[in-house]
């Protein structure tokens, strides 16, 4: 078993007025702390979705687990070939190398808390993620990066399913 000693020394704290804020409605990231400012344990970000709007592909992280928090609203979650509806005050963790996705459930809203942890420096990939939504580079772009940002990129039947309203 191996144990993450993160190395900080003092507490971390970003008030919501200061966290950066990436994207705009149907989909906005408030980027809360990245792992350089945890010492490694973790990543942090608050993701809201208007109406029923997309939050990631299907992925996985080799080396990280995430955690998804549901604040308010409804939201699907892939885990694996599993399709999770959540709530708020639902939970949801997956595990390193495990294929996952999120959104908003159709017509709904959602305000998620994304954990990973051990920590992945992650505010980039979000600011990418926002260059390609505006046009500034290619979707493709991401292909270059999935190692950098331990996020690899997957497909999903049952996921395709659940977001087409065919299961």
């Amino acid at each position: 078993m191996s144990l993450i000693a993160p190395s900080f020394d003092s507490s971390v704290i970003v008030r919501s007025a200061d966290a950066e804020v990436v994207g705009r409605a149907p989909t906005t990231i408030r980027l809360l702390a990245d792992s350089s400012s945890t010492g490694g344990a973790l990543s942090t970000q608050r993701v809201s979705l208007a109406n029923g709007a997309d939050g990631a592909k299907p992925h996985h992280h080799a080396n990280s687990a995430e955690l998804f928090y549901l604040l308010d609203g409804t939201a699907q979650l892939l885990s694996g070939d599993q399709v999770v509806t959540a709530e708020r005050g639902d939970l949801v963790v997956v595990p390193p190398g495990l294929a996952h996705a999120f959104a908003a459930a159709p017509g709904e809203d959602a305000d998620i808390l994304i954990v990973i942890t051990p920590g992945v420096e992650r505010f980039d990939y979000f600011r990418h993620l926002e260059r390609i939504a505006y046009g500034k580079v290619p979707p493709e772009s991401l292909l270059e990066v999935q190692e950098l940002y331990d996020t690899y990129f997957a497909t999903s039947t049952s996921w395709e399913d659940a977001r087409s309203g065919r299961s």
